[in-house]
């Protein structure tokens, strides 16, 4: 970890922590204000790019940090805030420090608070002594505005405040908070463009994509190496049935040279490939040359050079051009370059505190992607150093994995739902699709051309050891993780037969339309011997919302086998785990609300002691939940 250079008398520093990318754009827009309003020095960094314990050497710092998972603190903050949580750090460790914080977050995640760890933090900065400059602020991504409706009215109070506490910092306050739409300012970025005989072709799939990632400035909150993996698809199967909206597909990726170390619990990550005509109709549309070969750095980065690569190539694997809507700042920086004084006008309205939510219909309701908006605002021609500076970058996608090692060790399964919602517009209704999820749609099975590129890494359940009993709760796509957990159990049982029994609980709509992976589970349910068979104190239970008048639920379920799911938690011989996964819109509370129930009716406790209980059992990892929007 870099130190903190030597604070500046002036200086205000804008730690984010970002999974995504909203924090850093977030981060951005506040020092660009900052800047705006006159303060001499701006710094903003990654959170695991300062080192902690150089904060009391800072004056004034702003901190911008998003929530991941049920509450978690994103990648870049966990070194930062293990520092902050020692024991030899005092109440008057920060006395000299003024701060505001700001966290973003989304409200569907029931569980928690929106902004979760900026909470936690904003917490031990105040009880380490530092002083807040102005109250936190929360941004929701289910706001209609998303996290900017609430990020506008903070950054206004921030600013009159940090003028009050400090003139000198921030003397022009109407400035920071009414940009000039006459002032633009340079790209941070520079490109610098080669000939084809200056440069050298790279065939070795998994190094171009290191080198074209490492070299984005938009990826710099994310981990660049290459691929661990190049992986051939060799299954890709439609689990549900008949004419339906929703496809839901099992896909099997292999490595036919060696095995793949992985363990059940974890995610994959995938490089989805941009559709290439849409790639071509940006250059295009762009006015670049899709043959030339440029380098890309930020003009305050790293001086050592890099190898050129086609720039075709360099927007093909960083800049998500066919998929992800850009930015505010994308549409105030068009501004600048609108020919048409039409479309100037209207990119103007839309970057204006009064036409956020025409902006906000416009984009992210309608999920325009950066090319639809090019292409709508035919006169504006923004230098291509502004577009790879403003461009979402395109991210990995990631999937609980479905396979248990033991049973396959050269594959990856994937359970993946086809993101395939309509989208009503103004005049007509198009299709957005999902990239990553349609373009393995499209992939046939043993095309030794389409080799997909992963990366492994840890999730957020934990893999049980043989010996605990497990009560998993999965409806739809969340059965996925849990495919891999029955899948090893199975293999572990043939071994031992002792292994601890498992009950799984699973919904979807129709049995005869999404019932996923129907032969699996009922071969585990009703086979001798199973690991979800009765005989070996397990169970399988599924519940059919929609086949039937009254609608069922996994958590009708569990209160309906409540007397199994008691002696299953409160068994004396072994600790059981309990595990969901699946929508966090609102399962998750009402599987918790049915396991209380289960608790009070069945086993006598009183409602609080059991919520008591449970909050115990996720304290000590015994209770873990994995939802996605």
């Amino acid at each position: 970890m870099a130190p903190s250079s030597s604070p500046l008398p002036g200086r205000l520093v804008i730690l984010y922590a970002s999974q995504t990318g909203n924090a850093i754009d977030a981060a951005e827009r506040v020092g660009r204000e900052a800047e705006h309003g006159g303060c001499p020095a701006v710094d903003v960094l990654s959170m695991d790019s300062f080192n902690p314990s150089c904060l009391p050497d800072e004056r004034f710092m702003i901190f911008i940090v998003s929530t991941t998972g049920q509450g978690d603190p994103p990648d870049s903050m966990k070194n930062f805030w293990k520092y902050l949580l020692r024991n030899h750090l005092g109440a008057r460790w920060l006395k000299g420090l003024h701060y505001a914080m700001f966290g973003l977050g989304d409200s569907s995640y029931r569980e928690y608070n929106v902004g979760f760890p900026a909470i936690k933090l904003d917490q031990r900065l105040f009880d380490l002594g530092a002083k807040r400059i102005t109250e936190r602020g929360l941004g929701d991504d289910q706001h209609s505005l998303g996290y900017e409706g609430e990020l506008d009215p903070s950054l206004l109070s921030l600013w009159k405040s940090l003028n009050r506490t400090n003139p000198s910092l921030l003397p022009r306050v109407s400035d920071a908070s009414h940009r000039k739409l006459n002032i633009l300012g340079d790209a941070k970025v520079e490109v610098i463009y080669y000939s084809a005989r200056q440069a050298t072709d790279i065939s070795d799939s998994k190094i171009l994509i290191e080198k074209a990632r490492s070299m984005s400035p938009a990826l710099k909150c994310h981990n660049s190496r290459e691929p661990q993996h190049m992986l051939q698809m060799v299954t890709n199967q439609r689990l549900t049935k008949g004419d339906t909206d929703r496809d839901v597909r099992h896909f099997e990726l292999e490595d036919r040279r060696s095995a793949i170390s992985y363990q059940v619990g974890d995610v994959l990550e995938i490089l989805p490939s941009q559709n290439p005509s849409l790639v071509d109709d940006f250059i295009k549309r762009c006015n670049l040359d899709p043959d030339c070969y440029i380098t890309v750095r930020t003009k305050d980065g790293d001086k050592v050079p890099k190898d050129p690569i086609k720039l075709k190539t360099f927007v093909a694997l960083t800049m998500d051009v066919t998929s992800a809507s850009p930015r505010r700042y994308f549409f105030e920086v068009m501004s600048y370059f609108a020919t048409d004084e039409r479309e100037k006008a209207k990119l103007q309205d839309y970057t204006s505190p009064e036409g956020r939510g025409d902006l906000s219909w416009y984009n992210q309701n309608e999920n325009r992607t950066v090319l639809e908006v090019l292409v709508d605002f035919p006169s504006v021609q923004m230098p291509f150093e502004w577009l790879v500076q403003l461009t979402p970058p395109l991210k990995k996608r990631a999937f609980s994995i479905s396979s248990s090692p033991l049973v396959y060790p050269n594959q990856i399964h994937l359970t993946v739902s086809v993101v395939l919602p309509p989208v009503l517009f103004t005049l007509h209704i198009r299709t957005q699709h999902g990239l990553c999820s349609t373009w393995l749609t499209g992939l046939s099975p043993d095309e030794d051309d389409h080799l997909i590129p992963c990366w492994m890494r840890r999730g957020s359940l934990p893999r049980p050891r043989p010996s605990v009993p497990l009560l998993l709760i999965g409806p739809g796509t969340g059965c996925a993780p849990f495919r891999a957990f029955v899948e090893e159990r199975a293999a572990q049982s043939a071994a031992d037969p002792t292994t601890a029994p498992v009950m799984f609980f699973f919904g979807c709509r129709n049995e005869d339309i999404d019932f996923l992976y129907k032969d699996f589970w009922l071969k585990h349910a009703q086979g001798q011997g199973g690991v979800l068979s009765h005989e070996k104190c397990g169970g399988f239970f599924a519940a059919f919302s929609r086949d039937q008048p009254r609608k069922v639920y996994v958590q009708d379920k569990i209160k309906e086998q409540g007397a199994r799911v008691l002696d299953m938690l409160c068994s004396k011989s072994s600790k059981a785990a309990i595990y969901v996964a699946g929508s966090s819109t609102g399962m998750p509370a009402d599987v918790t609300v049915a396991l209380e129930e289960v608790l009070c009716q069945e086993g006598g406790v009183p409602r609080e002691d059991a919520s008591g209980w449970l909050k115990d059992l996720k304290r000590a990892g015994r209770f873990i939940v994995e939802t996605w929007s």
